[in-house]
């Protein structure tokens, strides 16, 4: 029986068919919405060892608020449960270990579709989480 279901959210269309999908399909689990915020990029002090706030870190800030707002929505209007949480790092280690640390029977996200030599070149976060996940891994497509 699945009953909590993590759902990594983006701005992209594919995090929320994914979302929508889950709920369609699963709809008494309860459903934690995950955003997470790329580290690194963009972010002198990585590099200079300086502390403090990176110049566009609360318009991403903002952003992820929008995104876990939107996921909200669209729970309400499944009526569903939802959860929202954010992180900040690689996508795809925060996903697993979000679903290790935290009682997760399945993760289910969406895949950017991209093939050939653009998969290989840029990687696949779903592909990574896939093959990292200690719990099952759905990804919509």
């Amino acid at each position: 029986m699945t009953d909590r279901i993590l759902v990594p959210v983006d701005e992209s269309e594919h995090s929320r068919e994914a979302l929508a999908y889950a709920m369609d399909r699963f709809p008494n689990a309860e459903f934690v919405a995950l955003h997470v915020l790329e580290g690194g990029r963009g972010d002198l002090g990585t590099f200079s060892g300086m502390t403090g706030e990176v110049p566009d870190e609360e318009r991403r800030r903002e952003a992820a608020t929008a995104v876990l707002e939107s996921a909200e929505t669209l729970a309400a209007e499944h009526g569903v449960a939802l959860e929202t949480d954010r992180g900040r790092g690689r996508p795809d280690r925060l996903i697993v270990r979000y679903a290790e640390d935290e009682d997760v029977d399945l993760v289910v996200m969406g895949s950017h579709g991209r093939d050939g030599v653009a998969r290989v070149l840029l990687g696949s976060v779903a592909e990574k989480v896939v093959r990292r996940s200690p719990t099952p891994v759905l990804v919509y497509r």
